[in-house]
């Protein structure tokens, strides 16, 4: 597993800049997909990947514990679809 904090070690390393402006970059394109999520627009970052909200009607499902039906709210989800080279790159 891959921290934050080891991912803006190497952007620091890799841009020749300090830890603060590298985790600045990343905060902000954290902020930058956030905020484009939810105003439900897509995300597209060439070569790597689209990032999509999703949403899943209310629907009805059953209570493991009980067995008695409950009804599962509407929500959104923040899906990831993973670009072809990215997929490449993982086969």
């Amino acid at each position: 597993m891959t921290t934050t904090n080891e991912i803006v070690d190497k952007i620091a390393a890799h841009n020749g800049m300090t830890k603060a402006q590298a985790k600045g970059i990343l905060e902000a394109v954290f902020q930058a997909i956030t905020a484009a999520a939810s105003s439900d627009e897509e995300t597209s970052i060439a070569g790597f990947g689209k990032f999509k909200v999703k949403a899943s009607a209310e629907r009805e499902g059953r209570n493991p514990a009980t067995g008695g039906t409950i009804k599962i709210p509407a929500s959104k989800k923040l899906t990831f679809a993973p670009s072809k080279a990215l997929k490449d790159a993982l086969n």
